[in-house]
């Protein structure tokens, strides 16, 4: 749905007037002015800023609790993304938003009520590491030496929400599993993809190579368990060297070690398959970014060392030889060499430029200044949700939850708590 028009705004601070304070004890007036449900609901689902909903949730009860509704509320979260309010480094180092982005504001709230530090993490808080962040939440994990095999070895995970400092401590991986791999891959699934409509619920999927299979658990938060998940065999011949995880309707992405085919995760299908990859992501250390190009298409963004930056798009979807079609070159200016990719969310592209990060739209090809800072990042992950708000209370989907503390701002627009 497109966003408010100038009348619509005009028609919401008007109603908002009408009902503040002054008027709620002035019944008699209140009831000259009808207000159909479906009246507000169309006028609230268009308000493209989350702000703007938060502030006419806060002119009366009744805008209050028609907002506050979990069946209003995961409507508007269908129709509208979360904002990016920053990125956060491998260490959790919080990076935000700063003007004149959009969402800066909301980024400043955020930085102010989170802890990006982990201290409310079993201690040591300093040996937590960042694996993946989706939809508010952070996967972590610490592991330890073991001098035998001269080598790290994964000690625990779990998933935590530092806006609200809670956090679940996932079970280990069976055994006979874990204990027969070295290198793995874990990650956050989007929880628009989960079947169950309860905006707490959400998966982790570790995957790893046994001999020539590629083999992959998942954990729910609704059982608390990890389960076998799909394979896939036959192909891989150095799990360690897949690209970081690329997402688009529904899907996770890798580059294969050959650059001759992407890996494919079909999160709803929870299936395995391979398709082509263009010729572009052959070349020698190249960036490569999936993101959504609209209408069902997959795109692909391919940077390589020192040149322009091109913009790829498979035209047809059916089978894993769909064609590529390069749809646009960018030039990025004269330091190419020093951009590279941090993630993408829908049809945005985010780049990191010397401690310096943007945001590129796919429709529009503008590359917005997210934050600029004097140094860089180790490993940068985007970090998308809300502000805090008044608007619902957090809640647990199942599993032993530990809490460091209650923030009277209360569970965000977009996201559940844990």
């Amino acid at each position: 749905m497109a966003g408010a028009t100038a009348d619509e705004r005009e028609i919401l601070v008007d109603l908002a007037v009408r009902q503040s304070p002054p008027l709620l004890h002035r019944p008699q007036e209140m009831a000259s002015l009808p207000l159909p449900e479906e009246l507000l609901t169309g006028i609230f689902l268009r308000l493209p800023d989350p702000a703007d909903l938060a502030r006419a949730s806060a002119a009366c009860v009744s805008f209050r609790r028609h907002i506050a509704d979990r069946s209003f509320l995961r409507q508007y979260r269908k129709l509208h993304a979360p904002p990016l309010l920053g990125f956060i480094e491998v260490k959790g180092e919080f990076h935000r938003a700063s003007p004149p982005y959009p969402s800066a504001s909301a980024a400043s709230a955020v930085a102010l009520a989170a802890d990006f530090t982990f201290s409310f993490l079993p201690a040591p808080a300093c040996q937590w590491l960042v694996l993946d962040i989706r939809d508010g939440r952070v996967l972590l994990y610490r592991s330890y030496f073991e001098i035998a095999d001269t080598a790290f070895k994964l000690k625990e995970m779990l998933v935590c929400d530092p806006l609200h400092r809670q956090y679940l401590l996932l079970p280990p991986i069976p055994d006979e599993v874990f204990t027969s791999v070295e290198k793995w891959h874990t990650f956050l699934v989007h929880q628009s993809d989960l079947e169950a409509a309860e905006e707490t619920a959400f998966r982790v999927i570790w995957m790893a190579c046994l001999g020539d299979k590629l083999v992959a658990f998942v954990f729910s938060s609704t059982t608390g368990q990890w389960q076998a998940g799909p394979s896939h065999s036959g192909w891989i011949e150095s799990f360690g060297a897949l690209s970081r995880s690329q997402y688009a309707y529904g899907c996770f992405y890798w580059v294969t070690d050959c650059r001759e085919k992407l890996l494919l995760l079909d999160t709803r299908r929870m299936v395995f398959s391979t398709i082509d990859a263009p010729p572009e992501t052959k070349l020698d250390d190249v960036n490569v970014a999936i993101v959504e190009a609209g209408e069902g298409r997959l795109g692909m963004f391919v940077l390589p060392c020192g040149s322009d930056l091109s913009y790829i798009i498979r035209r047809n979807n059916v089978g894993s030889s769909g064609q590529w079609q390069l749809e646009k070159t960018i030039s990025l200016g004269y330091d190419t060499y020093w951009y590279c990719f941090v993630g993408s969310m829908r049809g945005h592209l985010f780049l990191e430029h010397m401690g310096d990060f943007f945001l590129l739209d796919v429709k529009t090809f503008k590359l917005e200044t997210v934050s600029a800072s004097e140094h860089t990042f180790l490993w940068p992950r985007a970090y998308s949700n809300f502000p805090p708000s008044l608007l619902s209370s957090p809640t647990v989907a199942s599993g032993k939850l530990h809490t460091a503390s209650q923030l009277s701002a209360s569970i965000l627009v977009w996201s559940g708590a844990l």
